[in-house]
């Protein structure tokens, strides 16, 4: 197994990284190879082409990819979405299979890939599910994901959210974390 987490928040406090990560990283290391992209922990001046053909490399070499990232207006952090913008490009990531004239079907290249997503919010489940439809996780999974890792229902299985974060109690928290442990143990004795 190799592992690639890719760590999306600049605070090395926040749940995300001083919790998700660390969890992630703390199962992954005494059994398989593990590389790292802490995204706000790279300079993302341009020119980048160095950095992204970097993480395309690591996505390449990868078995597993684990994405760790907080959700701020609706959205991965803006380094995420300049990850998924400027690695997972057409030719690389996926390419287009001519229907018509004028339409295309996606043709995935990462199929291979084992890819599990932590996202955390600081609103409650019930108004993001039911009012805005959960399109955070509809739009990651459908916009980007079934682009690059092909259409999987393991990846709306495997793409968790954790609700709340920053008005949950230590030991709700430590319940995420369990959760976080139990996939990525199940990850590595498969």
């Amino acid at each position: 197994m190799k592992a690639l987490i890719i760590i999306s928040h600049p605070d090395k406090e926040s749940f995300c990284y001083n919790g998700i990560y660390r969890e992630i990283r703390r199962n992954l290391e005494p059994y398989c190879e593990v590389k790292v992209a802490d995204l706000y922990n790279e300079s993302y001046l341009r020119p980048r082409n160095e950095l992204m053909q970097k993480f395309k490399d690591w996505i390449t070499w990868s078995t597993h990819i684990y994405i760790i990232s907080p959700v701020w207006w609706f959205r991965c952090t803006p380094r995420l979405e300049v990850f998924f913008d400027e690695v997972f490009t057409p030719g690389f990531a996926y390419s287009f299979k001519p229907i018509t004239k004028s339409y295309g079907l996606p043709i995935p290249k990462l199929r291979d890939k084992k890819v599990r997503t932590y996202i955390t919010h600081g609103a409650p489940a019930l108004p993001v599910i039911i009012m805005y439809l959960n399109s955070v996780k509809l739009r990651l999974v459908m916009g980007v994901y079934s682009f690059v890792f092909g259409w999987k229902p393991s990846l709306f299985i495997k793409t968790k959210q954790f609700w709340s974060v920053p008005f949950k109690s230590l030991k709700k928290r430590k319940k995420y974390l369990e959760i976080v442990q139990k996939d990525v143990l199940k990850d590595v004795f498969r």
